[in-house]
């Protein structure tokens, strides 16, 4: 999955972009927090699994 298209769908669920960390960028939405690592192409079972996490799929 392309790393945009999974910020795209944790963006429509009310996650916000906070900040740059070393290797990934960290997204939160209010208590809840995200780390997408800072690649163009993400590890489909990676993806899944964080959208899963919040109950996107």
């Amino acid at each position: 999955m392309k790393q945009r298209d999974l910020i795209n769908k944790l963006q429509a669920v009310g996650f916000e972009f906070e900040r740059h960390g070393g290797n990934h960028d960290i997204y939160r939405r209010g208590n809840d927090i995200e780390k997408v690592p800072r690649h163009k192409e993400i590890n489909e079972n990676l993806a899944k699994m964080i959208l899963r996490k919040w109950n996107i799929l």
